[in-house]
């Protein structure tokens, strides 16, 4: 089972290099981490904390967007672009089940977004340390955090780019599907809870649901417990009491959950796509 799922990712790692989304989201997360670097120099002085500090809680607030949106762009034709080439059925036509077909496909298309995560985040930490030298390694354990809350944040939204792969069956509807995700993911899910949070004026929804509506959204609590589980990384970002005011676990159960709860979904929709 597992040389049949290492050998589907080798090849499948082989055609997402070629994929253009893939040298698009590579240089965007460099060349926004670099400007956040440039942009954490000159606050750091008056934050009183290292640049990588600094660094790390900007680029915890790019990540939130950035990391879904490659994931999405990598994975929305991996299930829909066999169906529209025709090769799904030779796939199926191999001592390999669908299960492993889309842990292939995962494992893959994950190393891509860990190539994107650690070239970006990896000049981020280049530049803190050549600008601030040791006073830089204070702010690893926040980065090495930050790392492995991106990739199970990119897997989580992987996973859901195959669902909606598997439910479109073609390439330009997959692609639609994943865009309108992405929207209600990271951008109108946020403004329904702040208008929710008006309207309650302090209510219950303010005081017990809405704690628990941010950890239900794998890009915030993935925001959340970058921020609860450093001090200095909150303190910069200005959201310190908000993040601790959410107990750590909640966030974290969250990070982890999320990308086995996508994949059984990718699963299931995959079951019913008809070759």
């Amino acid at each position: 089972m597992f040389g049949r799922i290492l050998s589907t990712a080798r090849i499948e790692f082989a055609i997402a290099l070629r994929n253009r989304w893939v040298a698009v989201g590579v240089v965007l997360m460099v060349l926004f981490s670099l400007v956040l670097s440039l942009a954490g120099t000159g606050s750091a002085g008056a934050l009183a904390v290292d640049t990588l500090s600094v660094t790390v809680a900007s680029l915890t607030s790019l990540s939130v967007y950035l990391v879904p949106l490659i994931a999405l762009l990598i994975s929305f034709d991996a299930i829909a672009g066999e169906v529209e080439r025709g090769t799904l059925p030779l796939y199926l036509t191999y001592p390999l089940s669908r299960s492993e077909l889309l842990l292939g496909k995962l494992a893959a298309q994950l190393g891509v977004v860990a190539i994107a995560v650690l070239s970006g985040y990896g000049i981020a930490a280049a530049y803190a340390f050549g600008t601030s030298g040791n006073e830089a390694l204070s702010g690893l354990p926040a980065l090495w955090r930050l790392i492995w809350t991106s990739v199970l944040l990119g897997a989580a939204f992987l996973s859901l780019g195959h669902m909606m792969s598997a439910l479109a069956r073609r390439p330009s509807g997959a692609a639609a599907l994943v865009i309108g995700l992405w929207l209600i993911a990271i951008v109108l899910y946020d403004l329904g809870l702040l208008a929710a949070i008006v309207a309650d004026d302090g209510g219950a929804f303010t005081t017990d649901v809405f704690p628990w509506a941010l950890v239900i959204n794998p890009a915030d609590a993935f925001r959340i417990y970058n921020l609860a589980a450093s001090e200095a990384v909150g303190a910069v970002s200005g959201l310190a009491g908000a993040a601790s005011s959410i107990a750590v676990w909640k966030p974290l159960a969250s990070l982890w959950l999320w990308p086995v709860l996508a994949a059984g979904a990718a699963r299931i929709a995959f079951g019913r796509v008809i070759p």
